[in-house]
């Protein structure tokens, strides 16, 4: 991915935690059929992250195990107008542009048929999620008759994605004067986009 060193996103807790708050991941492989891209809940785990597909996604047979992916999380994303930045009033040397936050896990896919390993992966997206929604009254899998959840278990495919590398970027203005990066701030705030707003506080212009 092209990262200017001034957009490198390095702390390792924030990339954490943007892949916590924006779990809906685009995986990409290349197959003997060409690209392949599917968009799937993903959940950190130890040194992987953990998730789950439909038997009838025929994804967990078209990837071998030694076939490189690529899970994408995109972030906080919005245009950023020119007429944002009090500088351009000024000089006059502004053009719109696109600030995100995304990033690119590296690694390998392995997937299981067996009971216990999507039981696993369930509980644990369920339980996270349910969660951070309803707090002690989410949702658990012993709310659902045992058969029924079985059959719900029957038709899918535990996922693993062991990680190998990755690479983060937070383009958020920090190439901009301060003056500006609070304006865009302020501009994103009255268009309703409050998480990339929310973003742009977190990182300081370089």
């Amino acid at each position: 991915m092209y990262t200017p060193p001034h957009f490198s996103e390095t702390d390792d807790a924030r990339i954490a935690a943007l892949c916590a708050a924006y779990p809906l991941a685009a995986v990409v492989a290349m197959t003997a059929e060409g690209p392949l891209v599917n968009h799937l809940p993903l959940l950190r785990d130890g040194d992987g992250f953990q998730g789950h597909v439909a038997l009838a996604n025929p994804m967990h047979r078209q990837i071998a195990p030694d076939t490189p992916v690529v899970a994408i999380f995109t972030a906080a994303q919005g245009y950023v107008s020119p007429n944002w930045y009090p500088s351009k009033g000024v000089t006059h040397k502004a053009v719109p542009t696109w600030n995100y936050q995304v990033v690119h896990v590296h690694g390998q896919l392995s997937f299981s048929h067996e009971d216990r390993d999507k039981r696993r992966a369930v509980s644990l997206l369920t339980s996270h999620h349910e969660r951070a929604t309803n707090g002690a009254d989410g949702w658990r899998m012993g709310d659902a008759p045992a058969d029924f959840l079985q059959a719900m278990l029957d038709g899918i495919v535990a996922m693993r994605l062991t990680v190998h590398r990755v690479e983060a970027k937070s383009k958020l203005n920090q190439n901009r004067a301060p003056g500006d990066v609070a304006s865009v701030i302020d501009a994103l705030e009255s268009v309703g986009n409050r998480g990339l707003a929310a973003a742009m506080r977190g990182v300081r212009p370089s």
